[in-house]
């Protein structure tokens, strides 16, 4: 399986290469007044306005440090409806990509986060998987992709 590996502080995670629609540059983010900690903000793609999670605070973790190889990870996230929405992920010190064979993967035994998965070794350390689509709540999940109100006015 290939994995995109980045950081959450000294620790490596890795998003598999099948849910990544594309892999942007840091951008300016629009806040989102009275949103959860872990929402960085709404990026601007081509005139979509698309919900950022910062994925070092839905870890427990500080911020994400903007760092020149910071990114957002653009991916599909798919809802517990089927519904598939477009998910920016700020995630810190983006490593590059990494094949990780299935069969070195092993359940970590600790359950965190809902959003953890499988963990591998290799030279470098451990390496995460993380699942997007277990990462929203189901309060923030209607938060960020409420259906858009109709136009009332005459």
């Amino acid at each position: 399986m290939k994995l995109l590996v980045f950081h959450i502080g000294a620790d490596r995670y890795g998003l598999p290469l099948a849910v990544i629609r594309r892999v942007l540059p840091l951008m300016a983010l629009k806040a989102i007044p009275l949103a959860p900690g872990s929402v960085a903000g709404l990026m601007n793609l081509h005139g979509a306005a698309i919900p950022v999670i910062d994925l070092s605070r839905s870890g427990g973790a500080p911020a994400a440090a903007l760092r020149v190889d910071t990114r957002i990870v653009l991916v599909d996230y798919r809802a517990p409806d089927g519904a598939v929405h477009a998910l920016g992920l700020l995630a810190e010190r983006v490593m590059g990509v990494q094949d990780v064979d299935d069969e070195a993967l092993a359940d970590s035994g600790v359950q965190a986060a809902p959003f953890l998965g499988r963990v591998a070794g290799d030279a470098a350390g451990i390496v995460q998987l993380v699942h997007p689509e277990h990462l929203l709540p189901d309060a923030l999940r209607a938060l960020l992709f409420a259906p858009a109100p109709m136009d009332t006015t005459p």
